[in-house]
């Protein structure tokens, strides 16, 4: 049914088309080349803002501030980012200690849970929302060390929300 030569005859056609596709690509990035080709534009349009003008910086909400203003229903909503590994519920322990009543208490307090790692209580002493806030965002950076295995929350509002969230749960 199919001999030497009709193997050598399907690879030489499947090397053909590559070639022929390979020099098509090479034909329209040199038609199509956009280049700056040495030379100045030949007009520029006025925007009112000179090129080497920065954006200003954005002034930076001290944390209080984004606190004060966080919404609850919004915590409720970056808390399922939590609820694979925490639970709500006073002594419910999963892959973390629970959260309930865990603004203001005592770093690895929580009943029952025995996995904390030494990173956390070398860092603080209380759950502060300044001390929550700060491991949310980064807990590798807070608590070089720490067992938890979650980047962090890059956004401060999301934050903010969270710890509302956290701190509304337990009245």
């Amino acid at each position: 049914m199919f001999d030497t030569m009709t193997f050598t005859k399907i690879t030489a056609g499947l090397c053909g088309s590559l070639l022929i596709f390979l020099l098509g690509q090479w034909a329209a990035k040199e038609l199509y080349h956009v280049g700056t080709h040495g030379g100045e534009q030949s007009y520029s349009i006025d925007t009112g803002v000179e090129e080497t003008e920065t954006a200003e910086a954005e002034e930076e909400v001290p944390f209080e501030e984004v606190l004060a203003a966080a919404s609850v229903d919004d915590g409720a909503r970056v808390f399922r980012q939590c609820s694979a590994c925490h639970k709500l519920e006073a002594g419910a322990n999963a892959v973390g200690p629970y959260l309930h009543g865990v603004v203001g208490r005592d770093i690895g307090a929580a009943e029952g849970y025995a996995s904390y790692s030494g990173a956390l209580s070398e860092a603080a002493d209380v759950w502060t929302p300044e001390n929550l806030n700060a491991f949310l965002e980064a807990p590798r950076q807070w608590a070089p060390g720490t067992s938890m295995a979650y980047n962090g929350l890059r956004d401060v509002e999301d934050r903010a929300n969270l710890i509302a969230y956290l701190d509304s749960v337990d009245n």
